[in-house]
C-alpha cells in the first residue's frame, strides 16, 4: 500500500519562491497598488462607506462601476486584505476576470462551488495583527459587464442562496450592461475619473519612491494623455523612466517623451495642422509653421502628406483636432458643430477601414471651408 510522502522543506521553499516576485521587476501599477482603502485616491464617498464596514463587518453585495484606472479592483482587494488578513485572504477571496471566464458553466461550477463552502475558522494571523475576519467569503467578478445574459441570470440565484456565507463584488466599466435584477441586489458605488490634483500627488509620490526626477510639465502631460486613468499614467511614467535611464548619462524626461510613449500626436504638430486649416492659433503654440503660412488646397495637401509620412495615427490626430476645435475660444457654435459632423463622418469611415490619408485630406478641406 502506497502512502503519500510529505513535501520536503526544499520543495516547500521552491513553491513559496515561485509566487515571490522581486519588487524591482514588478510593474509599478502592481508595486504601488493601494494596500488599504485609505490609500485609494480621490474616491472619498466610497472609501468613507467601506471604512465603516471594517468596524461593523456587515458587507452587502456590491457593484463598483466607472472608467478604467479609477481604483475599482484595487479598492475591493485592499478591503478584502483588511478584512481577512494575509493568511485567510487566499481561502476567503475568489477573484475572477469575467472577460476571460464569462460563460454560464463558470457560474454553475467554479463560482457556485466556492460560494457554497462554509468559511474556515479564523486562524491567528502570522503577522501578529488582528483582523475582523467576518464569517463570510468574498467573490470578486472583474469585468462583470462582459458576462453573458445567461451567466448573469444564473448568478442572481446563487447570490440569494448563499448570501449568508458569501458576498459578491461586481466590478465593471458600463453599469448598463448589468441586468437589472442583478444590479438591484447590490449596493452601487460609482468611481469617478481621478481629478488632476489626486493624480498628480500619486504620480509625484511614485516618482520620489523610484528616485525619478520629473518636472511639473511632465506630470501635467501624464495626466492629460491618460484622461483620468491613473493606471495608464503610472505605466507611461515607468516606460519614460526606463527610456531615460537607457542612456549614459540618463537623460531628463520631457513632455514630448510622454506623448511619444502614449501614442498621441505632439501638440505642436496638431497646432501646426490646425493653423494650415485656417484656425487661429497663438504663435507660441506653433513651432513648425512659419508665420503667414499660405492657406488653400495645395498647402493642406502638402501638410497631410507630411503627417502621413510621419506615421501618426489618423484616428488619434482627428480626436485631438476635435478637442482643439470644440474648445477653441474664437470659433462660433455653428463652425464647431459643422466641424464635429465632419469629424464624426471621418471617424465612422476609418472604423470601416477607409483610407487614412484620403479621409484626413477630406476632413482638412471641409474644416478649412467651415472656418474660413
Amino acid at each position: 500500500m502506497a502512502f503519500f510522502q510529505p513535501k520536503s522543506a526544499a520543495a516547500t521553499a521552491k513553491t513559496t519562491q515561485k509566487h515571490t516576485v522581486d519588487p524591482a521587476l514588478q510593474p509599478w501599477v502592481e508595486k504601488y497598488r493601494p494596500k488599504t482603502i485609505d490609500d485609494v485616491s480621490a474616491q472619498e464617498h466610497t472609501v468613507a462607506v467601506l471604512r465603516k464596514t471594517l468596524t461593523s463587518t456587515n458587507l452587502p453585495h456590491m457593484l463598483f462601476y466607472g472608467p478604467p484606472g479609477t481604483g475599482k479592483t484595487s479598492t475591493i482587494l485592499a478591503l478584502s486584505r483588511q478584512l481577512f488578513g494575509p493568511d485567510n485572504f487566499r481561502n476567503r477571496v475568489l477573484e475572477l476576470n469575467a472577460s476571460d471566464e464569462r460563460g454560464i458553466s463558470i457560474v454553475r461550477e467554479k463560482i457556485k462551488n466556492f460560494a457554497r463552502q462554509t468559511p474556515r475558522a479564523q486562524a491567528v494571523a502570522s503577522d501578529g495583527k488582528e483582523y475582523p475576519c467576518p464569517p463570510y467569503k468574498i467573490i470578486i467578478l472583474d469585468e462583470a459587464d462582459s458576462m453573458t445574459q445567461d451567466a448573469q441570470g444564473a448568478l442572481r440565484r446563487i447570490m440569494e442562496t448563499y448570501a449568508r456565507i458569501t458576498r459578491f463584488c461586481l466590478v465593471c466599466n458600463y453599469v448598463t450592461r448589468i441586468i437589472e435584477p442583478l444590479a438591484s441586489r447590490c449596493s452601487k458605488f460609482r468611481f469617478a475619473p481621478l481629478d488632476s490634483k489626486s493624480s498628480a500627488s500619486r504620480l509625484v509620490y511614485i516618482a520620489d519612491a523610484e528616485h525619478v526626477k520629473v518636472e511639473n510639465p511632465v506630470i501635467d502631460t501624464l495626466i492629460s494623455t491618460s484622461s483620468g486613468d491613473l493606471r495608464r499614467a503610472i505605466t507611461y511614467l515607468q516606460s519614460a523612466s526606463r527610456l531615460s535611464t537607457s542612456t549614459s548619462p540618463p537623460t531628463p524626461i520631457t513632455p514630448t517623451d510622454i506623448q511619444e510613449i502614449a501614442g498621441v500626436v505632439p501638440d505642436s504638430v496638431v497646432n501646426g495642422f490646425a493653423a494650415v486649416l485656417g484656425i487661429d492659433i497663438e504663435d507660441s503654440m506653433v513651432v513648425d509653421e512659419p508665420k503667414g503660412t499660405q492657406k488653400g488646397f495645395d498647402p493642406i495637401q502638402k501638410k497631410v502628406k507630411a503627417l502621413m509620412r510621419e506615421g501618426y495615427s489618423a484616428a488619434q490626430l482627428l480626436s485631438q483636432l476635435h478637442d482643439l476645435i470644440v474648445l477653441h475660444p474664437t470659433l462660433n457654435a455653428r463652425q464647431k458643430s459643422k466641424s464635429a459632423l465632419v469629424l464624426a463622418e471621418a471617424d465612422k469611415a476609418l472604423c470601416d477601414g477607409a483610407d487614412e490619408e484620403l479621409w484626413i485630406l477630406e476632413v482638412a478641406t471641409r474644416v478649412h471651408k467651415v472656418v474660413s
